[in-house]
């Protein structure tokens, strides 16, 4: 396994990453919040802001697991949790993941999408992710939760654009390698599809992550400001 840590890829048309950061702060902020338990209950934070696939499909009143919201306990229509669920992690280390990922590749697709369209193209490819895994795993009252599948759309559309770029990461979490793009995040792609097609829905939400990926493969195709080549046809490489 890897851990990206840096990119020479400096940014072109803005001046500096904003919604990138605030993605990242916001998610900061919700996981401080909720951890703390001033604001829910660990069950009742699941149920209200997890996508839970089968109450997605049938609308039934959100269950998490075997322990039911209590009567009057905040809750959050079905649709709505497509959204939500993107912003609740379950550990330091999933939300520190998720971040990592974010602040690595997402500042040069911002750069290539601006501020708006980059913040509605997360968004989307999160719903996109949400989707794909509820669709493969209807009848599963396991809740998803995580910014997983907005980040895979957001490293899909780095590796269209840049898949020359030398990234730095720490291979088995522990030795500095520097690579292209196009090797280390190939083979995080070829890993997420790998491990979907073996999942059976009660881990890592992998069908999600897949979803995430084709969703920012597609959708980068047509957000992208006119003029912003794929594959650095402009590049050699930084």
């Amino acid at each position: 396994m890897f851990v990206p840590i840096h990119d020479k890829n400096p940014l072109k048309r803005i001046p500096f990453q904003y919604v990138t950061v605030a993605i990242i702060v916001f998610n900061i902020v919700l996981y401080v919040v909720f951890q703390s338990g001033w604001f829910l209950p660990l069950d009742e934070r699941m149920a209200a802001f997890a996508l839970i696939p089968a109450e997605f499909w049938t609308g039934r009143a959100p269950i998490t697991g075997n322990v039911s919201v209590p009567e009057g306990a905040l809750q959050v229509q079905e649709r709505w949790t497509l959204v939500t669920y993107m912003f609740v992690h379950g550990s330091f280390l999933h939300l520190l993941g998720n971040a990592l990922f974010l602040w690595v590749f997402g500042d040069n697709v911002e750069d290539a999408m601006g501020h708006v369209r980059f913040l509605l193209f997360y968004l989307i490819c999160g719903i996109f992710a949400g989707l794909a895994h509820t669709f493969v795993f209807k009848g599963s009252q396991v809740p998803v939760i995580g910014s997983s599948g907005a980040v895979a759309g957001v490293v899909a559309a780095y590796l269209m654009l840049h898949p020359k770029v030398k990234i730095w990461v720490l291979a088995l979490w522990r030795i500095p390698i520097k690579i292209s793009a196009a090797w280390v995040l190939g083979f995080w792609v070829f890993l997420q599809i790998a491990s979907a097609l073996l999942s059976d829905g009660d881990g890592v939400a992998w069908w999600a992550h897949v979803g995430g990926l084709v969703s920012g493969a597609v959708l980068i195709l047509f957000m992208r400001r006119p003029g912003v080549p794929l594959f650095d046809k402009t590049m050699s490489g930084a």
